[in-house]
């Protein structure tokens, strides 16, 4: 994007520009991209870009604009370029280092919420990354006593700083999912986590701007039915009787088949994603 001296770049003529640019680099929802954007530099509304197309855009507006622009052509995240995005009922903030957000996980939040109702339970997020499931069921529940634990320094630094900026009580702390039995044992009633759990062989399946700029920490697991298996013996040893493990799931693993998930003392739900996808356990254990 060049300029001239006098020449005026209007919110109409910075979407189009956009939109045609971000199409020729091959961006991922160039549009929307576009949108995103000129709404987080001009710090409005997406929808109100549409009431404001002959706004003339400042000096300091289209420097802003410009830097966006050029992080965006190479497939980085919306989410790390504007520093935060919307998760159920909050706004959480994201950056380099910590697991963007997803829409899918939202109905993992929704699917717990709507199995227990408002009475004070406690609940344990494993891997709690940005911090998104565990605020979010805080920001509904108040009277939830909510944890979460993560391996991350990082993502602890901005699980915490999520916790203060929606103003919620969760309680964050550094562990290992393959050393959980080290953490402090409760009798937790929920359980949940949303883990690492695609294959370093399918990285290059992946859209550039998750293989590229997220954690992988957070993404790729050396051995997918080690990971939920860590996870079940610790909630098998620390939920109450009545208590219940929520995972989210790879589309094609099918964990109500692997041995483990077999034994008599475990009953496996499988629920679907609004896209029908089969995309989430809930396991409880027979005590």
């Amino acid at each position: 994007m060049s300029t001239t001296a006098g020449e005026t770049w209007t919110v109409l003529r910075m979407l189009d520009w956009g939109t045609q640019w971000f199409t020729q680099k091959e961006v991922a929802s160039p549009r929307l991209s576009m949108e995103w954007l000129l709404a987080d530099a001009l710090q409005i509304r997406r929808l109100n870009l549409y009431v404001q197309f002959d706004r003339p855009l400042s000096t300091e507006e289209l420097n802003i604009v410009r830097g966006y622009v050029k992080r965006r052509t190479r497939h980085e995240p919306l989410q790390y370029i504007t520093g935060s995005t919307s998760f159920y009922n909050v706004d959480i903030d994201v950056a380099k280092g910590v697991l963007i957000p997803r829409p899918e996980t939202e109905e993992l939040v929704e699917r717990i919420l709507n199995r227990y109702n408002n009475s004070p339970r406690k609940i344990l997020d494993i891997g709690t990354g940005s911090g998104c499931i565990a605020v979010a069921i805080a920001k509904e529940r108040p009277d939830w006593d909510v944890h979460g634990v993560d391996l991350s320094d990082d993502a602890l630094i901005i699980a915490n700083q999520n916790a203060v900026k929606n103003n919620v009580a969760v309680t964050f702390s550094k562990a290992d999912l393959f050393k959980l039995d080290v953490h402090p044992h409760n009798s937790w009633d929920i359980i949940v986590s949303n883990p690492p759990y695609i294959h370093e062989d399918e990285a290059a399946s992946l859209d550039p701007q998750v293989r590229d700029f997220e954690p992988k920490m957070a993404l790729f697991c050396d051995n997918r039915l080690a990971v939920y298996e860590s996870i079940a013996r610790y909630a098998e040893a620390n939920l109450t009787n009545d208590g219940r493990l929520f995972v989210e799931l790879h589309l094609e693993h099918q964990i109500e088949n692997d041995p483990f998930f077999e034994s008599a003392s475990r009953e496996v739900f499988i629920h679907s994603d609004l896209s029908g996808r089969r995309r989430f356990a809930e396991i409880m254990f027979k005590k």
